[in-house]
């Protein structure tokens, strides 16, 4: 354990490109939840969409990742890890001007379609910086310096949030009328009121795409470590490689599941506090609540991070899956406050599963770490087939989020988080098989050593 506190986190030659990637790490914690609350804004400002309609922001914006990670890792194991950024940036950049041209032609596709180029690029930022990231140090310490970069995204997730609710969400007319109300609007006066709240979306993700582009002016002028001596293995022997390893496969499902769940338990968060302002006569803000979710998981990540360096990661993935588990259920299970602190409690537990799943994968893995990566990426693609799937349990009785009760008293938004419970179990047991294995490999290395002696 003592040798472990020695090994330096990340080594002295790569201080500055280490910050310089984490700055990456915020960077699409910004679009993704920024584009987070947009499942209710759209709702909001076209009453038309369903629910399971609404969720396909989340589908459209997690979709790139599958679509385009396993492209951006051969793209990077052709070229570089600074091509992957540049072009992972410039894609990001032009996602987000397309919501210029969405905003004008007042089409729901369009702004689909730009949520979805601007995940295409940050497919690349995440297969690239990633690996990168376990690269710029000594192997022993490669989670640890993962869950520490990782920890600076949930600082542009608050930003994310921060620039929806007042940008956004406090400035759309549509959220000023009831329902009834709104239905009572002229045709004339429903366009006026659309076109300036769809142009009040694209607002921000205008100003993210210049701030970008700045970005990646930086990164164009910063030296990158070079990898490429590394590509002794062929493409197919790596895929063989990693077919054939049951840790990674098993993480890549982990991962998969524990996405989809962080995706759910941040984007409808709106919808269950809605339902607790309609059923108790509140008026609550949601963001104010997601963004209290992010800075507990901003927490848990840093506390995360420093038991990494004497406790096992499996053992800490494990231990959160649990409490996880446990605030999921009481999501579903309670009503009012209590059910909505249980709800941004389980953020705590979800701090450190996507950089540990990762690290533990891809543990010990050598050229086929790139391919590796991708897999592990594309599996972001939970996020964008589990909000659907709740978003199609909410429609279950109708447009509203308690139109039927379960059991006769559990209302259907409540329900629709037995979602992120299956999935944070899932996680739970990736940590505990992992963990087993660890031990059992730490014991036959003391059983040769006895042999030895």
């Amino acid at each position: 354990m003592n040798q472990f506190k020695k090994i330096p986190v990340v080594s002295k030659e790569f201080v500055f490109q280490f910050i310089i990637i984490t700055i990456l790490f915020a960077l699409w914690g910004i679009a993704n939840d920024l584009t987070t609350p947009m499942v209710s804004t759209f709702k909001k400002v076209m009453p038309e969409l369903s629910n399971t309609q609404a969720s396909l922001v989340q589908f459209a914006f997690y979709f790139g990742y599958f679509f385009m990670a396993l492209p951006a890792a051969l793209f990077i194991r052709k070229y570089s890890y600074k091509s992957g950024i540049i072009l992972g940036l410039l894609l990001y950049a032009t996602g987000a001007f397309l919501f210029y041209p969405a905003a004008h032609y007042q089409n729901y596709t369009f702004f689909l379609i730009s949520l979805w180029v601007i995940t295409c690029g940050l497919a690349f930022l995440e297969t690239t910086s990633n690996p990168l990231i376990l690269f710029l140090g000594n192997k022993e310490t490669a989670t640890q310096r993962l869950n520490l970069a990782q920890a600076f995204n949930p600082i542009g997730a608050i930003t994310g949030l921060v620039m929806a609710q007042f940008l956004v969400i406090k400035e759309i007319k549509s959220d000023d009328y009831t329902p009834e109300a709104y239905k009572a609007l002229t045709s004339n006066e429903l366009a006026s009121i659309r076109e300036n709240d769809l142009s009040i979306i694209s607002i921000p993700y205008i100003g993210l795409g210049i701030f970008v582009l700045i970005i990646l002016i930086i990164i164009i002028l910063t030296k990158m470590p070079k990898t490429a001596h590394e590509d002794k293995m062929s493409i197919s022997e790596s895929f063989k490689k990693l077919f054939a390893n049951k840790n990674y496969k098993h993480g890549v499902i982990a991962q998969a599941f524990y996405v989809g769940a962080q995706i759910m338990c941040w984007t409808f968060i709106f919808q269950y506090v809605d339902n607790i302002n309609k059923t108790f006569g509140l008026e609550l803000t949601a963001t104010y609540y997601n963004i209290t979710a992010m800075i507990l998981f901003l927490l848990g990540r840093w506390i995360g991070t420093g038991l990494m360096k004497t406790v096992n990661p499996s053992k800490i993935l494990m231990v959160f899956g649990i409490g996880g588990v446990i605030c999921a259920a009481g999501a579903i299970l309670l009503q009012g406050m209590a059910g909505l602190i249980s709800l941004v409690c389980i953020s705590i537990f979800m701090s450190i599963m996507f950089p540990t799943i990762y690290g533990i994968a891809l543990k010990d893995m050598g050229d086929e770490a790139k391919i590796g990566s991708a897999g592990l990426v594309m599996a972001i693609v939970g996020g964008a087939l589990m909000p659907v799937i709740q978003g199609s349990i909410l429609d279950l009785g109708g447009s509203g989020f308690s139109d039927i009760k379960l059991f006769g008293y559990i209302p259907e938004v409540n329900f629709s988080f037995i979602l992120p419970l299956i999935c944070l179990s899932v996680v739970t047991y990736y940590g505990y098989s992992t963990y087993k294995l660890s031990k059992s490999k730490i014991k036959e290395v003391i059983d040769i050593v006895d042999a030895a002696v």
